[in-house]
């Protein structure tokens, strides 16, 4: 499909550069492809009416780590320059693929010594050797320290990614560490938040059980290539960047018990969708489930598994907005767009959510 069918035009006023507190309290847009009403404007806190007992929301329980890190590239013959690299995704114990700017002066066998002037507190040196350069600034660093060693100097020296809509034009601060993190993040992992969880809290929860709702976790370690544009002119040309993810045996028998008596599997943000449709079999049954996932949903994806999607406001052409396209239908998802802008709902991270009910066109 053309890319350009998935634009619109998004005002700068409408990004959120912060989260409405308290969290629930941010503004929840209901829509419904086959029903009456197709559009109905309510708060998150108002999510258990819209869910029957016995349906089962699915939360990614990744934590956001501090993956952007700041360092001086070392080279023999030349002199040493200031680099950004955004941790991606682990594929070893020492090794991370990232996202380095500026990308096109750094080469194989380059040295980077990442921290404040290069050192990490009691640690000495974080320093990393660059093993491969792909495209977009992707880079393999393959770090002098390892496991946990290596996690611990990435929490002494790293900082929050903030998304760049928001990084433009604020800088992280420690607020960030608390909002850019569900209540409920358990295993570390993520260079970005699963944003739709964000608005939950412990009186939703409650809320959610008193009405018979299951809730389950999985793992999908988000990663930044959640921000990265559509470049291509055609769906079939982009290449998504993959993520690691996890699905549990348990989790996959009590969601596939859920469906089974008729409940419905309600997913929490488009990771926990990618992950559990990843893990689908073409007959809807939910599988375990490990490894690293590219799925790339467009309109045309025939979902096997999820039944309803609670999720944020995406960018512009970005592999999101043809994800929510495909669920509930292009021309509905741009006129629930064009609605939420209109009605002044905040976009983004850390803006207001949606629920969207699944087509079945």
């Amino acid at each position: 499909m053309r890319v350009d069918l998935f634009d619109f035009d998004l005002p700068e006023e409408s990004i959120a550069l912060r989260p409405a507190s308290p969290r629930d309290s941010a503004r929840l847009l209901v829509v419904r492809p086959d029903g009456e009403p197709v559009l109905s404007d309510h708060r998150v806190s108002e999510l258990p009416g819209f869910l029957k007992s016995g349906d089962a929301l699915v939360f990614n329980d990744t934590k956001v780590i501090p993956a952007q890190l700041e360092g001086i590239r070392h080279r023999e013959g030349a002199g040493g320059q200031q680099v950004s690299a955004t941790l991606h995704m682990r594929t070893a114990p020492d090794i991370w693929k990232a996202f380095a700017r500026p990308g096109k002066r750094i080469k194989i066998g380059d040295r980077i010594e990442f921290g404040h002037g290069g050192n990490t507190c009691l640690l000495g040196s974080l320093a990393a050797t660059v093993e491969e350069k792909g495209e977009g600034g992707e880079v393999t660093l393959r770090f002098d320290l390892s496991g946990p060693a290596l996690d611990e100097a990435i929490m002494a020296v790293g900082h929050i990614p903030l998304p760049p809509y928001i990084a433009a034009k604020r800088p992280e601060d420690d607020q960030d560490r608390k909002d850019y993190q569900t209540v409920y993040a358990r295993e570390e992992g993520a260079v970005a938040a699963p944003t739709a969880g964000l608005h939950f809290t412990p009186e939703l929860f409650a809320a959610l059980d008193a009405a018979g709702i299951e809730r389950h976790f999985v793992t999908l370690h988000v990663g930044a290539g959640t921000f990265l544009p559509v470049k291509a002119d055609d769906t079939e040309d982009h290449k998504m960047h993959q993520e690691i993810g996890y699905v549990s045996a348990e989790t996959a028998a009590r969601l596939n018990a859920v469906k089974r008596r008729g409940g419905r599997v309600v997913s929490v943000g488009t990771t926990s969708l990618r992950l559990i449709e990843s893990a689908a079999a073409e007959d809807g049954t939910i599988k375990p489930w490990s490894g690293a996932t590219g799925i790339f949903i467009t309109p045309g994806y025939r979902f096997k598994a999820v039944d309803m999607l609670m999720t944020n406001f995406h960018l512009p052409r970005s592999t999101l907005f043809m994800l929510v396209s495909a669920f509930s239908g292009l021309e509905t998802m741009r006129s629930a767009y064009a609605h939420a802008i209109e009605a002044g709902y905040r976009f983004y991270s850390y803006g207001d959510s949606s629920l969207l009910f699944r087509t079945d066109k």
